[in-house]
Formats: C-alpha cells, structure tokens, sequence
C-alpha cells in the first residue's frame, strides 16, 4: 500500500480531473500501433489503469473492459474514485466500497472510508472498523475505535479511546501499547512502559520491548541502545538478526555512524557493522556515497561505501571529492584542483571550485563564472556560465544569463535560443520549458520540438504525446503528425498495443507530414 504514494496520488488527481468532464457522448477512435484505425467507440468514458485494467464509466456504472473493449463486468450505480492496485475504490454519493482488479466487487459502497494493503482491506462505518481478508474472501468486523489505519507491514494500527494504541489483527488485540509507528515494510515499532521493541507481519515480537533506544537507519536496519550497550539490528520479517553489538560508544556524527573507543575515534560504522577500523582519525564527514576521513597527522584520505581507499590518507589536500576517470577534485591550499587515487597533484589548485570529470572534462569555476578543462588542463570551453552539468552522450546542461542551454563539448548551443528549464529525463531525452510551454530534444541534441506545446510527454518510441489547450495530439520523434492536435484525450494502452483517441465529432483532420506540406505550400505558389 505505501509504496504506492505518489503513484496513488496522481490516480486519484487524474480522475478528479477526467470525472469533471464526463457528461457528453464522444467518440473513442481506437488505433493499432502503426496509427490504423481499427473501430469506434461511442460510449462512457475510458480509463487505463495499471499495465492491463481498461476501465468504462457510463450513465452511473462502470464496466470492465476486455482487450476488444467490450464490458465483461458491469457494477451499477458506481464511479471511479481512486486505483490503489489491485483495488479499485468506487463511490456512490458519499460512500465508498472496493472492486478487485479481476472484476470481483468485495466490498458495496456503504463505507465512509477504505484504506487497502495488498492483501486485504480496512473500512470504517462510523466508528466502526471491519477487515476484508482476500485470502479468507470475507469481511471480519474487529471493533470500534477513534482511528486506524493499515501500516506497512499489514498490521493494523488502531488507536483507543484513551489514547493507547492496539493491534487488532494481531494473536493479542486487547493488548495496549503506548506508541507504535511503521518506518519499513516489515516491521512496526512499539513502545511500552518496560521499553521498545520491534513487532513483525503476524504481530509478534521480534524483539522485546527492554530497549531504550530504537531509530530507523534506512531499509530493515536500525540502530538501537540498550542501558550501556550499543546495536545495530536487521529487522526482517521474522526476526530481529542483531548484526553487531558493542559497549562502546556508537553515535551519528556529520551523518556519519563512528565508534568512540575509549574516547577516541576508532571505527566508521556501516549498517551492519565495521565499516572501517583505524586508529589515529580525527574525524569524519560524508561526500556523497564516500567519506572524508581526517586525521591527526593531518592527512585526509577519500574512503568508499565498500570499506577501500578511494584517495589514499595524503598530507596534499584537506578535502577530497568523489571523483571519476582517475581524478578527484581537492581542496589544496586555498584553491581547489585535482588528485589521483596516491594523492599526487595532476591538475593544479588554481580554481575556486570545481566538479567530476565526465567524458574528458570537468566543469572548473574562477570567480562567478565556470566553463571546462579537460586533463591535460587546458580551458576548452571559456569560463561563462553560471550553473553547469556533467557531459552526457557528448552534450552538457548550462546555464547563461539566467537561462539554460544544451551545448557540445566546442561549447556550441544545440538549441535555437536558450529556454528557463532543461531537464534531462529518464530514458535521456531532455524536456525544454519556456514560457510556460514544453519542448523536446533527443539524447543526441537533435530538437524534437520547440517548446511551444503546454505539455509533451514520451510515450513510446516514435510515439510523443502533445498538447495545446485542451487538444491532445501524438507526433514522430522527427517532429512530424501521427494524430492531428485534435483530440480531447490520447490513451496508450500498451499492454494491448492500442492507442485510442476521443473526440466530439466524426470527422478528423488530414494529417501531413513536413515533406507534404512543403508539397503543397509548393503547389499552391505555383498555382
């Protein structure tokens, strides 16, 4: 359920927005891959939800559609509320009930509230709570409370009346606790009066409630303190593996964990144990995934998250960064330039800040403005940006007189003028924004589109969705027109390797490509 946050959330805003549209017949044309049409649909509106879940609402039901989009399931007098996979959560009015993804209503809309989890649901009726277990395929009431909720494990916290809080599902649900929260998918925190303590799926415990001191590091680990002693904990979902103990002293310092051996610093510690064990450190400050260790000789070496020496402990530089192609930018002296894994000064420290290499050069700043070097030092791109990016299939993001730029490694611009935002994305094309409109350009620079669309949006290979008001239209990576900027709304429906398309009227605008039209501009001046 919880990992499922903003994806939930752009589900439930979607269909706030769709649903105020619904309420005028349209026609859905539906596309193969190649842009055929294929058929017409004149009924409802559609939505996709998941990878396979194609969803119509029409004259207050709402039906299942198969890969043909014909009905195979139909729930009277429903509407779409939210997609939390695999529950669809539907409302009547003002109450709420759950359908499951294949079509089987569990639960009918008389709740005033569902919350869900992968395997069950928790509703509440006033205040009243009831389970529907899809295992069991029934719904269990388990009592009246001022609040619950599902936690990430798939316990149910549920809070009293008297402010302590309880584990319905659990082998004990009258028990009460003082505290419990859910920091991972496995386990739940519990605090009682003897201490606290980690509670597992089936809502035992894993480890008992005597320990003074429990935080949450990241995944399953933790650490703890318990009297005089010191812990560090995987939590899995059966047990409580403790995979290092110590009298010693473990603190978090500088978002680093160390070990204090009879005062003095000794180990950098890992969630799991020693990470690094040395004697003579002064301290340590984290740099990204890597630490800058320092010590009383006055070294400082650049260690990684494995343990190893990334920059041997040097007396040449007080502050080492993560590096790349066998440089790593420093701190020498009062400027900043770079070192190899031994410490030895390869690029001089004659800059006031500098970033990682990245296909032959690095970003280098004099002043207030940077430009790049390459290894050998030479300036081959003059100082005059203020922001810049690492290179990337030849290209780098900077910024100029407060706009962005997408240059190549001469410090050439690709673009025809420099926009407010360039943003390289996932799948390494970069989005354009402008003036509030949106623009594409390949991995390799080659512009898709100006920004002149409100939205534009990769769907697919030689597949882009567009924009404008409220028309949606699809175009080719080369810019050219599969759909017309016609259309009320586009859906991808890749699992079934569909595309459909809604529109008020029956007739569709011609779609040409730039080659056509620069036929028929021709033919028309010859005219």
């Amino acid at each position: 359920m919880h990992k499922l946050y903003l994806y939930r959330f752009f589900i439930t805003l979607l269909l706030t927005v769709l649903f105020a549209r619904i309420g005028s017949t349209q026609t859905w044309e539906v596309f193969d891959n190649d842009f055929h049409l294929e058929k017409k649909l004149s009924k409802g509106e559609i939505f996709l939800l998941g990878n396979n879940l194609r969803i119509n609402v029409w004259d207050n039901d709402l039906s299942f559609l198969d890969a043909k989009y014909e009905p195979f399931t139909v729930i009277e007098d429903a509407s779409l509320y939210q997609f939390l996979e695999p529950w669809i959560i539907i409302q009547n009015k003002d109450k709420f009930g759950a359908i499951h993804e294949y079509g089987e209503q569990v639960l009918p809309a008389i709740y005033d509230e569902i919350d869900s989890y992968y395997t069950r649901l928790l509703a509440r009726l006033g205040d009243e709570y009831f389970v529907y277990d899809r295992g069991k395929r029934e719904t269990t009431p388990i009592g009246s409370y001022v609040s619950a909720r599902i936690a990430r494990n798939g316990q149910v916290i549920a809070q009293n009346s008297d402010g302590s809080f309880s584990l319905p599902l659990s082998q004990t649900p009258e028990h009460r606790f003082i505290s419990l929260t859910d920091p991972t998918d496995d386990v739940i925190v519990a605090r009682e009066a003897s201490g606290l303590g980690l509670i597992n799926m089936e809502g035992d415990y894993i480890l008992k409630p005597v320990i003074d001191e429990i935080s949450h590091l990241e995944d399953n680990y933790f650490y703890a303190k318990n009297s005089n002693e010191y812990l560090l904990i995987n939590a899995l979902s059966t047990t409580a593996d403790i995979r290092y103990n110590s009298f010693h002293r473990i603190s978090i310092e500088h978002d680093v964990m160390v070990e204090y051996i009879h005062g003095k610093l000794r180990r950098i510690m890992k969630n799991d144990g020693i990470l690094l064990d040395i004697v003579g450190m002064d301290s340590v400050r984290r740099s990204g995934n890597y630490f800058n260790v320092h010590f009383r000789d006055g070294t400082t070496g650049l260690l990684n998250k494995e343990g190893d020496w990334e920059v041997k402990p040097t007396k040449t530089a007080t502050g080492i960064l993560p590096g790349n192609e066998g440089a790593y930018g420093a701190k020498i002296g009062n400027g900043f330039g770079f070192i190899n894994a031994f410490g030895d000064t390869i690029v001089s420290p004659e800059f006031d800040q500098v970033k990682v290499f990245s296909e032959g050069m690095a970003s280098v700043k004099t002043g207030t403005k940077w430009g790049y070097i390459n290894h050998q030092q030479d300036l081959v791109i003059p100082y005059q940006y203020s922001a810049v990016g690492p290179f990337k299939n030849g290209l780098a993001i900077v910024q100029i007189d407060g706009k962005y730029d997408l240059i190549n490694k001469s410090g050439k611009s690709l673009l025809e003028s420099p926009c407010k935002r360039i943003s390289r994305m996932m799948d390494e094309y970069y989005l354009l924004e402008d003036n509030g409109l949106f623009g594409l350009a390949k991995p390799d620079g080659t512009i898709i589109s100006q920004p002149v669309f409100e939205e534009i949006r990769r769907e697919a290979k030689d597949k882009i969705l567009i924009r404008k008001g409220d028309k949606y239209g699809v175009i080719k990576e080369n810019g050219d027109f599969e759909l017309p900027l016609y259309y009320n709304a586009i859906l991808f429906d890749n699992k079934n390797a569909k595309i459909l398309a809604k529109s008020k009227a029956e007739e569709v605008p011609e779609i040409l490509s730039k080659k056509e039209l620069k036929k028929r501009r021709k033919e028309k001046k010859g005219a």
